[in-house]
C-alpha cells in the first residue's frame, strides 16, 4: 500500500473519533429515558394503524425490484408516501435518491435515518437468482424507512428538531452513498449523527448492535504475468494468493451457525481476518479482498507483492485506495444498545463484537463524516432455517413482521435523539 493510503486510512480514524466526542449528548440520563418512555405508547398507537399499510408496501416493492441505479420507481413510490406524509421531499439526490425531511414542533437537533432502496442482481444472488431480486432486505428497509417517517410525521406535536430521511439508491454497487454525498445532501441537511438498519439472520424481534465494530472495506488489484508459460503460473499463483485468506464462505447452513456464534465472541475468531478472492483469467489474476482490522490491507498488499515477485515476471496494480470499511463509533453504538435493552428487554438485544467477513456497505460514507449507528435487524421466522434469513441467499424469505419491529424501535430512538 502506497503511504497516501496508509494516511486516509489513519485520517479517517481520526475524524470518527474526534466527530463521536463532538456530535451531541448520547442517551446516558434517566431524563432521556423517562422521555422515551412517554413517546412508546403513541408509537404503538400510530404504528399499529401503519402495519398493514406497511406489508402492502413491502410487498409491492418485492414485487419490483430495480436494480443499482435504476430505482426510478421505487423512488417515485417513496416520494408519494413521504408527500403524502407532509415531508418536505426532494427527488433526484445522486441519482434516484430520495431525501423527506419532517420538522417537529419543538425546537431540537438534526438526525438522519438512510434507508437503500436498490436490488440484488442475478450475479450476486447466491446461486438461483435469474435477475433482479430484494435478495439483501433492501426492499424491507425502504419500508421501514417510510414507515418511521409516517408514524413521526403522525406524532409531529411530540417531535423536537428534524429528521431527515435518506433512501439511497447503488448500495450494491457501492456508489449511492458517495453520490448522495456529491450531490451536497450532508451539507444542505447538516444532521449531527446517522442510524440505518439492515436485515439480520436474527430472529424476528431481536435486534443485534455493532458498537466499535461493523462491516468491512474492500481492495482490488490486478496481476498481470509475462514471459513464457504465463496461464499457467497466473493459475498457480492465484491458488497461492487465495492462501492468504484466513476466512472462507459458508458452505451451508451449520457454517452460518457458527458465523453468528462467532460475530457474538469478543475476541472470537473473526477478531482479525484476511477473506480473500483471486482468480486468473489468462495470464492476468485478479485479486478482491476484505480484512479487519481495515489497517492489515498494507500487509495482505505486501504479500500479494511478494507472491507475485515468486511467480515471475510480472505487474502488481492497486489503482485506487481500499474501500473504507465502516465503523460504528464506540460511543454511538453503545448508546442504542442501552436504550435498546430498557426498551425491548436484554433477550432481545444482542451485541455484536465483530465484522461478517463477506460483504461490504457504502453507508461507511456517511459513518466517516457524522456518527451514528448501524444495527441488524433480525428477520428470521420462527421454526425456520438460517439459510432463510441470510441476506444474498437465493433462499433468503424474511419474516414480514420484523418491518414493524423495525418502525417502532427507530421511530422511539429518533425520537429520543432530536431533543437538544
Amino acid at each position: 500500500m502506497r503511504s497516501s493510503e496508509a494516511q486516509v486510512i489513519s485520517r479517517r480514524a481520526v475524524l470518527g473519533g474526534a466527530a463521536a466526542a463532538a456530535a451531541g449528548i448520547w442517551l446516558t440520563s434517566t431524563e432521556a429515558a423517562s422521555a422515551s418512555d412517554q413517546g412508546a405508547l403513541a408509537v404503538e398507537r400510530e404504528a399499529a394503524r401503519l402495519d398493514g399499510s406497511l406489508v402492502a408496501l413491502r410487498r409491492d416493492l418485492h414485487a419490483h425490484p430495480e436494480l443499482s441505479g435504476q430505482e426510478q420507481r421505487t423512488a417515485g413510490v417513496v416520494a408519494a408516501r413521504l408527500r403524502a406524509a407532509g415531508l418536505d421531499v426532494t427527488t433526484g439526490v445522486g441519482g434516484h435518491g430520495v431525501v423527506g425531511v419532517l420538522t417537529g414542533t419543538r425546537p431540537g437537533r438534526t438526525v438522519a435515518y438512510r434507508a437503500d432502496m436498490d436490488a440484488v442482481g442475478p450475479d450476486d444472488g447466491g446461486g438461483g437468482a435469474t435477475g433482479p431480486a430484494h435478495l439483501c432486505g433492501h426492499d424491507l428497509h425502504t419500508t421501514i424507512g417510510v414507515g418511521i417517517a409516517e408514524v413521526l410525521a403522525r406524532l409531529r406535536e411530540r417531535l423536537s428538531g428534524r429528521v431527515v430521511f435518506l433512501f439511497q439508491p447503488a448500495e450494491e454497487n457501492l456508489t449511492g452513498a458517495a453520490a448522495m454525498i456529491a450531490d451536497g445532501v450532508l451539507t444542505a441537511t447538516r444532521p449531527s449523527e446517522i442510524h440505518a438498519l439492515h436485515c439480520g439472520p436474527f430472529p424476528v424481534g431481536r435486534f443485534a448492535t455493532t458498537a466499535g465494530t461493523g462491516m468491512p472495506g474492500q481492495d482490488r488489484g490486478r496481476i498481470v504475468l509475462t514471459g513464457a508459460d504465463a496461464p499457467a503460473r497466473a493459475q498457480r499463483l492465484a491458488e497461492s494468493i487465495n492462501g492468504i485468506g484466513t476466512v472462507r464462505r459458508p458452505a451451508g447452513p451449520a457454517d452460518l451457525e457458527q458465523l453468528l456464534a462467532d460475530l457474538q465472541t469478543p475476541g472470537g475468531p473473526l477478531a482479525r481476518f484476511v477473506f480473500m478472492q483471486a482468480q486468473a483469467v489468462g495470464a492476468t489474476v485478479r485479486v478482491a479482498s476484505r480484512c479487519w482490522p481495515e489497517h492489515r490491507y498494507t500487509e495482505v498488499r505486501a504479500e500479494i507483492r511478494r507472491r507475485a515477485r515468486a511467480a515471475g515476471p510480472a505487474t502488481v496494480d492497486f489503482p485506487t485506495d481500499p474501500f473504507p470499511a465502516m465503523h460504528t463509533p464506540q460511543r454511538a453504538g453503545q448508546a442504542l444498545d442501552r436504550h435498546l435493552r430498557r426498551t425491548l428487554g436484554t433477550e432481545r438485544v444482542l451485541a455484536l463484537h465483530a465484522t461478517i467477513p463477506f460483504s461490504g456497505e457504502d453507508y461507511a460514507l456517511f459513518l466517516d463524516r457524522i456518527p451514528g449507528t448501524y444495527t441488524f435487524l433480525g428477520v428470521r421466522a420462527p421454526n425456520t432455517g438460517i439459510e432463510t434469513s441470510y441476506p444474498h441467499l437465493a433462499t433468503f424469505q424474511p419474516d414480514e413482521s420484523a418491518i414493524g419491529h423495525g418502525v417502532r424501535v427507530m421511530s422511539g430512538w429518533l425520537l429520543t435523539r432530536t431533543r437538544s
